[in-house]
Formats: structure tokens, sequence, C-alpha cells
């Protein structure tokens, strides 16, 4: 008798010692990290803000849908594989790739529609479009577009915002940085809010 409750109380102590242990003491310590300067935005998503509002995440590619399609002031995230539109805009709550091959034809029919959809957004002939406007990320989300996905978009951009050409490649210049192995990538939502900035009248 003696020995099961020996047993029975080391029991108890360690499911005590435990529970402050994994319940309180690392849950505060991961959280008091959390709020070193430096860390305390990339904990709490990396969210950006315009005028005191929270406008998205850095982290998370939104396609912005334009008022009017014919008067399309944004710039464009790569397609969603997660999305029914061929283009997007994808659901930010679900993440995911395709998981189809290079020769599967629904992709390759998809990319092919992708190209002639963007070639004709653009004003531009389908060689022109880069392969990243075509290719949805392997997360669906993908923040960020290359330099030249980017530059093909400036001179819509430029025409349906009433902003210069050149201050818009300014604008794409000041929101490209690496995306973490030294490829320069530009920031969709840092763009368009650069852009909206700029010229307030867009939408």
């Amino acid at each position: 008798m003696n020995v099961l409750l020996k047993q029975t109380w080391a029991g108890l102590r360690l499911l005590i010692a435990m529970t402050v242990l994994l319940g309180v003491v690392y849950p505060l310590g991961v959280w008091a990290v959390s709020r070193i300067p430096g860390l305390q935005g990339h904990a709490e998503g990396s969210v950006v803000t315009q005028n005191g509002q929270a406008a998205g995440s850095s982290l998370i590619g939104i396609d912005p849908v334009p008022a009017d399609p014919a008067h399309d002031p944004w710039f464009h995230n790569r397609p969603s594989a997660g999305s029914k539109d061929v283009l997007g805009p994808g659901d930010p709550s679900t993440s995911g790739p395709s998981n189809k091959g290079p020769y599967n034809e629904d992709l390759a029919k998809a990319v092919a529609q992708r190209r002639g959809l963007i070639a004709h957004r653009e004003g531009v002939s389908p060689a022109e479009v880069p392969a990243d406007a075509v290719t949805a990320s392997g997360s669906g989300l993908d923040p960020a577009i290359s330099v030249a996905y980017a530059d093909l978009q400036v001179l819509r951009v430029a025409r349906n915002t009433g902003l210069s050409e050149e201050r818009v490649r300014q604008l794409v210049a000041d929101n490209t940085t690496g995306n973490g192995i030294g490829v320069p990538g530009v920031n969709v939502l840092r763009l368009n809010l650069a852009v909206h900035s700029a010229a307030p009248g867009a939408h």
C-alpha cells in the first residue's frame, strides 16, 4: 500500500511539474521572446497597416479585384492554385499547390489561358509574359512577384492612375527586395499601398 501511495504521489508531482513547465512557463517564455523589438511584428503576422488600419499581411498575397476591370490601377499577384478563376484571386484562409506536374494537360491549358489573359490585359504579346505570372506558387498565396512581372504592369498602372511611368517605376524599385535567397522580388501589397498613397483616387 505504501509503495502504491509513493508511486501515486510521485506521478502527481510529475504531472504538476510538467503542467506548470509546459502549460505556464513555456508559453510565457515564447510570448516574452515574441515581444523582443524586431520580432514582435513577425509574431503578430507581419501585418501591414495604412493610416492606422490593418491592410493585410506582407506574407500573404491577395490579388486585388478592381472595381472596373477595364480601368485596372493595381499590380497583380501570381495566380492562386486554390481559385476557381484561372487568374484568382484566391482564398487567403486556405493555402496549397495544385500538385499538377509540368506535363499535366489541365495545368498546360491553365498556363496558356493565363498567358493569353495577361497579355491582353497588359497589351503585350504572350511571349513577353514571364513565367511567374502564369504559374502558382507552392503556397498559392505568394506575396511577391518578379521584377519582370512588375515591370510588365507598369504602363497599365500608370495609365489608370494618372501617375507618370517614371513615378510608377520608382514605386516598384522602392518595393523591390530580396526574397531570402538573393533573388529580387516585389511585394505586391506594399507596392499597391504605395500606388494608392501616390494616387488616392485609384480604386
